[in-house]
């Protein structure tokens, strides 16, 4: 197996693989415990591969789990997740302006936005990580942005910023 293609430790996934063996919904567990080896918070091909053989799980099914559920990641991530919410309430509330003031601030084009909305955008540096989701449950505080786990209500471009501009500055004072 190449090793850019298995970036995490076999012996610390051999590990994990172990310790869900047999338990009701191993697979959820062994993915997401397999994730955070990694320090782009992604699971790589050669990794998923690694998984099917040793759990006799075919990769299409792995592969069905990871993209079903959207805490799992297939390409790297960045240091710093700002995740936009698109449901309804949000998008009446410009959400997608939101979404748009990011793109252009990070440098993206405006056609990657189609992959903000199906997975992610992660900055050539890997500071940040842009997504979205279909719907944070918090319509009456649309709309709803989250940084770094940190859920954020009533968002402006201008509080956004104030926001991605505190990280930036709490990174650089460490």
């Amino acid at each position: 197996m190449e090793t850019a293609q298995m970036n995490v430790d076999k012996i610390k996934l051999d590990e994990i693989i172990s310790r869900y063996r047999g338990a009701p919904g191993s697979l959820l567990g062994i993915l997401e415990d397999a994730q955070k080896l990694n320090p782009h918070k992604y699971l790589a091909q050669g990794v998923l591969e690694y998984i099917a053989e040793k759990t006799n799980i075919p990769v299409s099914k792995i592969y069905n789990v990871i993209t079903f559920y959207a805490f799992f990641n297939l390409k790297p991530q960045g240091d710093h997740s700002i995740i936009v919410c698109r449901g309804t309430a949000c998008h009446t509330r410009r959400s997608k302006n939101l979404l748009d003031y990011l793109i252009n601030w990070f440098g993206f084009k405006e056609e990657d936005l189609a992959d903000a909305e199906k997975s992610s955008l992660t900055t050539k540096d890997n500071k940040f990580t842009v997504k979205t989701v279909a719907c944070f449950g918090q319509c009456a505080l649309a709309p709803v942005v989250e940084v770094d786990g940190n859920i954020y209500s009533h968002m402006t471009e201008d509080k956004l910023r104030k926001i991605v501009k505190g990280v930036l500055n709490k990174k650089s004072k460490r």
